[in-house]
């Protein structure tokens, strides 16, 4: 499975950027689907995740109301739309593929059955 994301770049505070990865190698409906962040000698946390259907969502209350996680499986891709950002979102930003989400994802499920497969980060900047 390979993971391409893209979309990155610098935007001012209260912009929006959306984030879009694309799969390939495998049906997309095989994973569930998450975006994490991880800023300079900091742990890579995660952001927004969705179920393989996309019925289902998990945001991290920092980014909750803000990002927006959906997926096209169609076209093999997810996007995340990412609205009224802040200097706080600066980070490096990674998609990732885990197959062993179910439909019910929280915060748990994201820790304990970490992904399997990851894409190269894109850089996230917001200026003030």
């Amino acid at each position: 499975v390979q993971l391409q994301a893209s979309g990155g770049g610098l935007v001012q505070v209260g912009g929006s950027l959306r984030l879009s990865c694309a799969v390939s190698g495998r049906t997309l409906s095989n994973y569930g689907m998450g975006w994490y962040r991880q800023g300079s000698g900091k742990e890579r946390d995660i952001v927004a995740a969705i179920s393989w259907s996309g019925r289902s969502t998990y945001y991290t209350d920092s980014v909750k109301g803000r990002f927006t996680l959906s997926r096209d499986n169609n076209k093999n891709t997810i996007y995340l739309q990412m609205d009224n950002l802040k200097p706080d979102d600066t980070d490096v930003y990674y998609c990732a593929a885990a197959p062993l989400w179910g439909e019910n994802i929280t915060y748990e499920t994201t820790y304990y059955y970490p992904p399997q497969y990851w894409g190269q980060g894109t850089q996230v900047t917001v200026s003030s």
